[in-house]
């Protein structure tokens, strides 16, 4: 009796410790994603299909290929409302869960904030089009990673691009370009390089602050009708955008004058302007449209089952496929060290900063021609080639002038984030690595 009960005491233990080893097998096959949002505040309308484009192409990896060589992807979102302090707490309840992976800030501000600790925490951050710029130099700053372009790269591609429109850069020396930017470290970004712009071909930077959120910009738009700048450019995010616009109308300076980032050109910015942002110029980092056959694997895949994140209408608009595009590129990054650590694996925060320093795209990804988003442009800012860089039929924008020092990637780096490439560096073209955003125009 004493032995069968032994016995069996050690079947309960070994089938506990079963149970335990089962949990943690499954737990060890998850990759984690952090997903820092904001769907709520004055933000929220372009935060809203950023986060459910990243959401939704998260669920599509798992449902049409069982994730990433068998490894399954979770996620948990946590609400920065675009505030640098809750970014941090965001990023400090979630860096420690298993199978961590990156982090995509989604504010210049909280990317400021989590610079200094990311190389701690051996975690990278993704900053596409947003963050630092200074960051274009991979080895002082080896955990960031501001793919398809920094600020400085849009007001450089804004500045040529007036030039050229006005017979060259010299016609603008005498001209006044005045800077409408959102009062925040997002607004400031692009002030040092206009500023060296300004010197270079002679013209007046007037700069004009806006309190965030930007619903109040009437004493800002006074000022334009006061000093009339020759251009005005529009460094503005959510609501801030639609009021600049509808105060350019009432003031009566041209829309077609009046140039914005790609953070002021998508549906949300001019939905509300109706005839008022006819003219209107503004970046555009990609395309939309649900033709990709990407965007289609998530209708089919997440939608049609009532598996979307979203309203199924907003699949395909700007922001949202720059989420998919975001979440595709961290995914690809992962999948890329596997190759290196183990496939079927999950990665580390620092295996999956090999795999943003060596990304490879190609076709076998299905991230090209056809089966690609609507990318115009992908920075290779830690030397992404996409296949020697290759292009994705975006349009090029002719680049006049060599102003700021190139990214320097790891010595070691021999995949596509070899080139951390800044506009105009004649040694990144020689690499094949060209390719900037387009001018998107409002009909």
């Amino acid at each position: 009796m004493k032995l069968s009960k032994i016995v069996i005491a050690a079947a309960v233990v070994a089938a506990g410790a079963s149970s335990i080893a089962t949990s943690a097998f499954a737990q060890a096959k998850e990759q984690f994603f952090p997903l820092l949002s904001y769907r709520t505040g004055p933000y929220a309308p372009n935060g809203v299909p950023w986060a459910n484009g990243k959401q939704d192409y998260i669920k599509m990896i798992n449902a049409r290929d069982g994730g990433i060589n068998g490894v399954k992807l979770t996620f948990e979102e946590c609400e920065t409302g675009y505030a640098t302090d809750r970014g941090v707490e965001c990023y400090e309840r979630l860096k420690s869960r298993p199978g961590v992976s990156l982090f995509d800030p989604q504010a210049t501000g909280i990317t400021f904030a989590l610079t200094e600790k990311a190389p701690v925490d051996k975690i990278p951050l993704m900053t596409l089009g947003y963050g630092l710029s200074v960051a274009q130099d991979g080895q002082a700053f080896k955990w960031n990673f501001p793919y398809m372009g920094s600020y400085w790269t849009g007001a450089d591609i804004l500045i040529q691009h007036i030039g050229k429109t006005a017979g060259g850069l010299d016609k603008l020396k005498g001209k006044k370009i005045a800077l409408v930017y959102h009062d925040s470290p997002f607004g400031k970004e692009p002030i040092p390089l206009l500023q060296e712009r300004a010197k270079m071909h002679g013209f007046e930077l007037q700069m004009l602050p806006v309190t965030a959120p930007g619903v109040e910009q009437k004493a800002t738009w006074l000022q334009v009708r006061q000093s009339r700048p020759d251009y005005v450019l529009l460094w503005g995010w959510g609501v801030m955008n639609s009021t600049a616009l509808k105060e350019a109308q009432a003031t009566g300076f041209p829309r077609d004058k009046l140039y914005g980032v790609w953070w002021a050109g998508a549906e949300p910015d001019v939905r509300d302007v109706g005839e008022g942002a006819k003219g209107y110029h503004a970046l555009a980092l990609n395309g939309y449209g649900t033709q990709s056959k990407v965007i289609q694997d998530i209708l089919k895949n997440v939608h049609d089952k009532g598996q979307g994140t979203g309203p199924k209408d907003e699949v395909g608009s700007v922001l949202y496929t720059r989420g998919v595009i975001i979440q595709m590129l961290a995914v690809e990054s992962v999948r890329r060290a596997q190759e290196r650590f183990g496939k079927g694996k999950v990665m580390t925060g620092e295996q999956v900063r090999w795999g943003m320093e060596n990304l490879a795209l190609d076709q076998k990804n299905g991230l090209q021609g056809s089966d690609a988003p609507p990318v115009h442009q992908l920075r290779r800012p830690h030397g992404i080639d996409l296949g020697t860089c290759a292009h994705l039929g975006w349009q090029e924008v002719e680049l006049l002038l060599r102003l700021v020092p190139g990214r320097r990637a790891d010595p070691e780096a021999h995949g596509q984030g070899r080139c951390r490439q800044v506009p105009g560096r004649q040694e990144d073209d020689a690499q094949g690595c060209g390719g900037l955003p387009e001018l998107s125009t409002s009909p």
